[in-house]
């Protein structure tokens, strides 16, 4: 059965609300990195981190904020492209790219910029 206009209206504020989110998550990734220097963030008073285990936690740190941006950006793309079909293709919004048949309303609700029937076609299973 497709998706109802109620069902449609509830995955479309669930999108912004997720768009929302992932732009707060990205927006505060970027202001944490660009509000101090690397020195300031860490709380040092010098220049020379005094061990290297330091060196490594702010390596890490920049490398995790950095995978959490790309990871924000990539679901922003997708709720994005999500809102598009839903508003070029409302009849259509909901279908497997992949087979045509419906993605089930409660996948959609979890994830509402699904584009597959399941985990396994988004994996090439």
């Amino acid at each position: 059965m497709p998706l109802t206009d109620k069902q449609r209206t509830h995955l479309e504020k669930r999108l912004h609300d997720e768009r929302a989110r992932a732009l707060q998550l990205l927006n505060g990734i970027v202001a944490e990195r660009s509000s101090g220097s690397e020195q300031e963030e860490a709380g040092d008073l010098s220049l020379v981190p005094f061990h290297m285990a330091d060196r490594g936690t702010d390596t890490m740190d920049a490398e995790l904020d950095g995978s959490n941006a790309t990871r924000a950006s990539r679901e922003l793309a997708e709720i994005d492209a999500a809102l598009e079909r839903l508003y070029a293709t409302p009849a259509k919004f909901g279908l497997c790219e992949n087979s045509g048949r419906e993605i089930p309303f409660e996948r959609l609700d979890i994830i509402p910029w699904a584009r597959t029937c399941d985990d396994a076609d988004t994996k090439g299973g």
